[in-house]
């Protein structure tokens, strides 16, 4: 069974655009690619045509991953959810109990994930851990090095 994911319009549209872009410029390419391999004569010394082939299955898998993970993608109208508590595009406001350092995620689904930009992941052990949790409550988080402890300042949408 597939798994539902939640987005943003722009994270979908995202998917899409690079969906379309695999299947309407880079498919022909590969498949121009091994014309041209084969064209150069005896396959089973054709290096060229081999890598071409592997490379076309490669871009068919993402193709096929993609067609899952937009087939089960579904928007999500953060206008309506609830702010009281941690959700999938809650934008919260959390601070280290050991070192005091405060940080601002938001919470999407793995795809959309970029850390730079502040986007962690619901299946990260920090997003998993933040779920749920109300402002004021601590959650603790079992990461690699062990378990942290973030107090959960503020919840909002954006």
């Amino acid at each position: 069974m597939s798994k539902v994911s939640y987005y943003t319009a722009e994270g979908l549209k995202k998917l899409r655009e690079e969906l379309d872009q695999l299947r309407d410029v880079e498919r022909p390419k590969a498949s121009q690619a091994i014309a041209e391999a084969r064209d150069k004569g005896d396959l089973s010394e054709n290096a060229e045509y081999d890598a071409a082939k592997e490379a076309q299955g490669m871009l068919e898998m993402r193709i096929s991953k993609l067609e899952e993970i937009v087939a089960n993608a579904r928007l999500i109208d953060e206008s309506i959810l609830d702010t009281s508590k941690v959700l999938v595009h809650s934008t919260v406001k959390i601070k280290n109990q050991a070192n005091g350092m405060e940080m601002q995620y938001k919470l999407v689904a793995q795809s959309e994930a970029d850390l730079k930009a502040g986007k962690i992941s619901v299946d990260s052990p920090i997003g998993k851990g933040l779920l749920g949790k109300e402002v004021g409550e601590i959650a603790e988080i079992q990461v690699p090095n062990g378990i942290i402890k973030f107090e959960i300042l503020e919840i909002s949408r954006d």
